[in-house]
């Protein structure tokens, strides 16, 4: 009887390690990763939507499955030292999510905290992890309209010539 009693107790603990908010330290940290993804005004806004942003909860295979992003093992440093945190009661910060476009097919970009997810991940994947999400920049992923015509390859270059079109599928 102890012994599931014991068992009992360490889920709950290792099911209860988030904070309740985001440490100080993670919104710099955003801002630079974002500053590499977007620039400097784009990442700006970002990490000021996300300090405003509400908590939200999401299972850690969802946001996984959203961010496209594999999971970590149990002997990567950054999510031993996390589980190590957990087990000895520290809770961890939440996350910080730029949410993607699934009509542009642009997965969602974890701003910060990663390895917290695949920490919470392997203690349970269903345990819901506290989020704060923004919106990317607008018009940063367009999610209808035609894509851009991209490079053609050399047949196609040499067809659109035959029927008299220029480079980019203009008329010549």
């Amino acid at each position: 009887m102890a012994k599931a009693e014991k068992r009992r107790a360490t889920a709950r603990r290792d099911r209860e390690h988030w904070k309740q908010e985001p440490d100080e330290h993670d919104y710099p940290a955003a801002h630079d990763y974002l500053n590499l993804l977007l620039g400097g005004a784009d990442a700006d806004r970002v990490v000021k939507s996300l300090e405003d942003a509400t908590i939200v909860h999401r299972k850690a295979k969802d946001l996984l499955r959203a961010s496209r992003l594999p999971l970590l093992g149990q002997e990567d440093p950054e999510v031993k030292k996390d589980l190590r945190k957990v087990r000895t009661g520290e809770r961890l910060s939440p996350v910080l999510l730029v949410r993607g476009a699934l009509g542009s097919d642009v997965p969602m970009t974890v701003a910060d905290g990663y390895h917290r997810i695949c920490a919470s991940y392997q203690l349970d994947e269903d345990a819901d992890i506290p989020c704060r999400i923004a919106d990317p920049p607008s018009g940063r992923f367009a999610t209808t309209g035609p894509r851009p015509a991209g490079p053609r390859s050399r047949r196609a270059q040499a067809e659109a010539r035959q029927a008299g079109e220029g480079p980019a599928g203009t008329s010549a």
